[in-house]
């Protein structure tokens, strides 16, 4: 396999990035940071790809977090900073992205699997925040916990640091979905191929506005969401989804 830390294709609408450091588990380095930043750059761009997935190789984990060994640190760069300003921007992607969850997920594996919309576990999958067990704590990380979970079971998680099974994780709201390990990548594909059917500019105009209105009192959020309904309903897209129902057949959309 490829000796960079982090791999991209696209196939059948579907753009792939894989964390690609098996050996280590998966442990996410400034290399691979500065790659996830540029692979997501380039995967907004195309119009080739609408849905986008996250996944670690092998069947040993998803991502571990950092790689403690290096510090994560390297010379001239606030490597903390960039890696939250990937969190940021993956948690804002345009696209729909789907984590795919095998073996552990930990520490900043958290992150990426939290900014994910969707995510999808093997039923042996592992997650948890260990910080706490080096004398650490889960930082950048934290953000995305608190706004998926309830905040006594958040505070739980991160003071033990002990692991969870994937089934404590669904119950808790961290992943959406567990199936069994010889159904994961079928599963996977089955929602991705579905996302990928969708109106791109829908999607895109959807998720904004969705992420956006979280964070407003109720009557803005409500104002807001009824302008940006007003430019859903102005699209090729929705006419063509609307004559499409009407007329019992499939949607061809253009994302426009």
């Amino acid at each position: 396999m490829n000796d960079q830390h982090l791999l991209y294709e696209v196939a059948d609408g579907i753009g792939t990035i894989t964390i690609n450091r098996e050996q280590q588990r998966n442990a996410i380095t400034p290399e691979a940071i500065d790659l996830f930043h540029a692979y997501l750059d380039e995967g907004e761009k195309d119009e080739r790809v609408k849905a986008l997935l996250i996944t670690g190789a092998g069947d040993k984990a998803f991502c571990t977090g950092a790689q403690l060994a290096s510090g994560m640190a390297t010379e001239g760069k606030d490597v903390f900073g960039y890696y939250a300003s990937l969190l940021n921007r993956l948690a804002g992607f345009p696209k729909p992205t789907v984590a795919r969850i095998k073996g552990f997920c930990l520490a900043g594996g958290m992150g990426f699997m939290l900014a994910c919309d969707i995510v999808i576990a093997a039923a042996d999958a592992k997650f948890g925040t260990p910080e706490v067990n080096v004398g650490l704590w889960p930082m950048m990380i934290g953000a995305l916990i608190f706004r998926n979970v309830p905040q006594k079971r958040a505070m739980e998680m991160i003071l033990l640091g002990e692991r969870m099974t994937a089934q404590e994780a669904l119950a808790m709201g961290l992943i959406t979905r567990v199936v069994p390990v010889d159904k994961l990548d079928e599963e996977v594909m089955t929602v991705l191929t579905s996302l990928a059917s969708k109106s791109p500019i829908g999607m895109r105009l959807g998720k904004q506005a969705f992420y956006t209105a979280a964070n407003m009192p109720l009557k803005d959020a409500l104002n807001y969401l009824s302008e940006k309904l007003k430019e859903v309903v102005s699209t090729d897209d929705a006419r063509e989804g609307i004559t499409a129902f009407m007329e019992k057949r499939p949607p061809v959309f253009t994302g426009r």
